[in-house]
């Protein structure tokens, strides 16, 4: 049944004498206007029972369809914020250069390398420290570096807080007292109360600047890429395995800045000792490939070093000269 607010109100009957013919001919129509609603399709009714009805939950929508989209790939619109946000997670792969240069930096020493002592500590490139110089007997030559005996005499102990940990053995430094000037390595450590900014030199360097008779002078001194025709050596600690591992670097023209070992894939960076070993405390990559990383960013990767406790194997890289 059709509800109260789809019916016609009803005409209100008023009495009226109406002329016969007026009356048929009223009838005449009445019955043609009954056909043609009886015959038109859907026939009959128009009090809304037979409309078609949205299905339920539908949306129904005034607005016209839709144009359908084009084959043809569109110009993103997107701001640069939200395409970064679209793409966060993704894996990025690097440019063309950017790989020549990692391949470039991770094997060669050809060029120089950009940075300018970027992962240096206390002892940086293009600065000169001042202090004081003192003197001791080296012995064998050996040190809290763990270089082991030495020939070479020309070496000197670092103030424990330039020292830095072990991140000065190795280091080069040109030393200046009086109009002269020597160039000393770093293999020892000077402990308290040698204080920052001095150098514990070995006597016969210490001779060269001053009498030993003088016991204490000052000095500046600063950091130096020598040349040299050596290459890198490494040598794992004794007690090392493929369960525990202590590994070293020496004869570096430049300072140590890492040490990282191969190790499941990614490169695993190792801690350093104050005796200048870097440890794998659980084996990680040890026996396998190590990669070197100096002072300014350059990085050598050298493989093909077995673990031999204690013994000092050669390499055929070196860090470029700066």
């Amino acid at each position: 049944m059709a509800s109260s607010s789809h019916r016609r109100p009803r005409p209100e009957r008023r009495p009226a004498r109406v002329p016969l013919v007026a009356l048929s001919a009223v009838a005449a129509v009445a019955l043609v206007v009954t056909l043609v609603v009886a015959f038109r399709p859907g026939g009959g009714s128009d009090d809304g029972k037979d409309a078609v009805s949205p299905v339920a939950g539908a949306e129904v929508s005034a607005s016209p369809p839709a144009a359908p989209t084009s084959a043809s790939p569109q110009p993103s619109t997107a701001s640069p914020s939200t395409t970064a946000s679209a793409t966060a997670g993704a894996k990025k792969t690097p440019s063309a250069s950017a790989r020549a240069s990692a391949t470039r930096t991770s094997t060669s020493t050809s060029g120089k390398s950009s940075a300018t002592g970027s992962l240096a500590g206390r002892i940086r490139p293009g600065t000169t420290y001042t202090g004081v110089a003192t003197s001791y007997d080296v012995g064998n030559g050996d040190g809290a570096c763990s270089y082991g005996p030495t020939s070479d005499v020309m070496t000197a102990a670092m103030n424990t807080a330039d020292y830095e940990t072990s991140k000065a053995c190795g280091a080069y430094v040109a030393v200046h007292a009086g109009g002269k000037s020597i160039t000393v390595r770093i293999t020892n450590e000077c402990p308290a109360p040698c204080q920052a900014g001095q150098l514990d030199l070995s006597q016969q360097a210490f001779a060269k600047l001053a009498p030993l008779s003088a016991g204490r002078i000052q000095i500046t001194w600063n950091l130096l890429s020598p040349a040299t025709s050596d290459t890198i050596s490494i040598r794992y600690k004794t007690g090392s395995s493929q369960y525990w591992c202590g590994i070293q670097a020496i004869g570096h023209r430049n300072p140590l800045a890492r040490l990282e070992v191969r190790a499941g894939g990614s490169w695993v960076q190792l801690a350093r000792t104050e005796y200048n070993y870097f440890l794998s405390e659980q084996g990680s990559g040890c026996g396998g490939a190590i990669r070197l990383t100096d002072i300014y960013g350059e990085q050598l990767t050298v493989d093909g070093i077995s673990v031999k406790p204690d013994a000092v194997q050669p390499t055929k890289v070196q860090f470029t000269r700066h």
